[in-house]
């Protein structure tokens, strides 16, 4: 019996309300089925490519529903602060940018130079500070205290998991699925996953996937509590979360048949997968959910299965060191 979790008393008309804002600088991804990875894997799988936005993942489109309900409720509002570990910054800084607002993005030391890149190519002021995410967030939390016209941008909120809402839209319109995984950053992702599911009245399984090097959330849903892991590194730096969200993970907890964790390893090997059988390119955060279907193959037999590729951008020198099997270290963090 799948559990019912609709968070934030959003409805179908919402989502597809988002839905029509988001394509005019959205268009729809593809849901693909790519037959030598499915050789692969021995299961029937579908790819939700969030790879594909223009930004290169799914975020960009709960940055564009967060702004458009910020000019409405806040008119006032002129700058927009965040912190990121980069492609949540990139849609706030895009959708900052289209509706004429400033953006200031506080990234932590030894963030991905490629996606800092980007983030100033698409105006935002881009301030290095703290060791790791939290220590970022915490200072841009400061920088708000002061500016009457500033506002700042949470992870997770309504107006984004609203908007990141519109892939799952997306993806239950191209067929019916046994089976979902999700790759759990901070959670508007999957509580989007399960809001359609939900809507729609489905039977899907909604599959959560987390580092094995940052298992708050399966460690949280589990104990029934907020537990906070140590610092740690990873490939995966978009779903490199320490303190879970505890809106998300009540969500989560509601919503979702299981977590998965899966290891550095398991994630690079999906990298190179994905582009050897398809030539995408993926983020670790984006190969996540494909290491969990090839963790779990053994009981997807005979199902219909479909994994969230929720992003590509991975710096060409760490992907280069992928391809070639070459270990090497990324820093900590949350997307």
């Amino acid at each position: 019996m799948i559990a019912r979790a609709v968070p934030f008393d959003l409805t179908l008309e919402d989502i597809d309300r988002a839905g029509a804002l988001i394509r005019d600088a959205v268009p729809p991804t593809p849901a693909y089925r790519w037959p030598l990875l499915c050789e692969r894997l021995g299961v029937e799988l579908v790819l939700k490519q969030e790879n594909h936005t223009p930004l290169g993942a799914f975020k960009l489109r709960g940055g564009l529903t967060y702004v458009a309900a910020l000019r409405e409720r806040a008119p006032h509002v002129r700058r927009l602060v965040s912190a990121t570990r980069g492609n949540h910054g990139q849609s706030i800084a895009f959708a900052a940018a289209r509706a004429g607002l400033r953006a200031t993005i506080v990234a932590p030391e030894g963030n991905s130079p490629e996606k800092n890149a980007a983030m100033r190519a698409l105006g935002a002021e881009l301030i290095v500070h703290g060791r790791d995410f939290d220590e970022a967030k915490a200072y841009a939390e400061t920088l708000v205290a002061s500016d009457e016209r500033a506002e700042f941008v949470p992870s997770y909120h309504r107006d984004l998991v609203l908007g990141v809402a519109t892939y799952a839209r997306e993806l239950f319109a191209a067929g019916s699925f046994d089976v979902v995984y999700v790759p759990i950053g901070l959670g508007s992702g999957i509580s989007g996953v399960i809001a359609v599911r939900d809507l729609m009245g489905l039977d899907t399984e909604v599959v959560g996937v987390v580092s094995d090097r940052f298992p708050a959330y399966a460690l949280s849903l589990a104990r029934g509590e907020i537990v906070e892991t140590e610092p740690a590194d990873s490939i995966a730096d978009g779903i490199a979360v320490r303190v879970p969200d505890a809106a998300a993970l009540e969500v989560i907890r509601a919503g979702a048949a299981r977590i998965v964790r899966v290891s550095d390893a398991a994630i690079r090997y999906a990298m190179r997968w994905l582009f050897t059988d398809t030539h995408n390119v993926a983020e670790g955060a984006g190969a996540a959910a494909i290491a969990a279907v090839a963790a779990e193959r053994d009981r997807l037999q005979d199902k219909r299965v479909a994994a969230v590729v929720s992003g590509g951008n991975v710096d060409a020198a760490v992907f280069a060191q992928v391809l070639a099997g070459t270990p090497k270290a990324a820093k900590s963090g949350r997307s």
